[in-house]
Parts: C-alpha cells; structure tokens; sequence
C-alpha cells in the first residue's frame, strides 16, 4: 500500500520545449510543463473542455530521455509524485510552488508525431 502514497499519473500533451540544465556535480535536469484536459458537457450540453497544467522536473536518466526525445506538443505519459516547495520573492513574499518530480516519461504517439 506504501507504493500508492503520494503518487502521480498523467498523461498529457507537453506545453513548451523542455528546458534542461546540467548541474555541476554532473547531473542533467529537465523542466516541462504538461496540459492534461478534461471534458464534460455544460447545462446546455454543450461539449466544454477544462485544460490543467502540471510542472514537472525529471533528474538524471529519466531527464536524458526528455533531453533526446520530448518535444511541444508530444504526448506523453508522467508518473511521479508531488513535490511542494517555498521561495521568497524579491519584494518578500512568500511563494509555493509544487511540481511533480517525475520518476517515469512514456512517450505517446506514433513514430511519425514530431
């Protein structure tokens, strides 16, 4: 039951092109954000669409594969768990962000998509 605790499944189309950074201990990290959509039809029964966007960072191998084959647009399936952090802005304030940390990337798709 541990296995569930704080675990993430989505699958999603990725937003803008990832960004990666190499740290200097060696270490590759990459940042990306994915839609995920979900439909359901209003009181007039018309077809809406509620779009959520998810932060996601991938570290070491699994930010390799984001590196080589994650592109705009390209589907993909992410699991992971959340990770909650907080900064402090320039002015002062105090700002949480959470991300989800990405342990897995499944590319969807055909061969042929980007």
């Amino acid at each position: 039951m541990s296995t569930i605790k704080n675990h993430v499944q989505l699958i999603g189309n990725i937003g803008q092109e990832p960004t990666i950074t190499n740290l200097e201990s060696g270490k590759k990290v990459a940042r990306f954000s994915i839609a995920t959509n979900e439909y359901y039809k209003d009181s007039k029964g018309e077809k809406q669409t509620d779009t959520n966007w998810h932060t996601v960072v991938a570290w070491g191998k699994t930010a390799e594969i984001v590196e080589k084959y994650v592109v705009k647009g390209k589907e993909v399936g992410v699991t992971g768990k959340l990770k909650t952090r907080t900064y402090t802005t320039d002015d002062g304030n105090q700002r949480y962000v959470t991300e989800v940390v990405a342990d897995e990337i499944l590319l969807l798709g055909s061969k042929g998509d980007n």
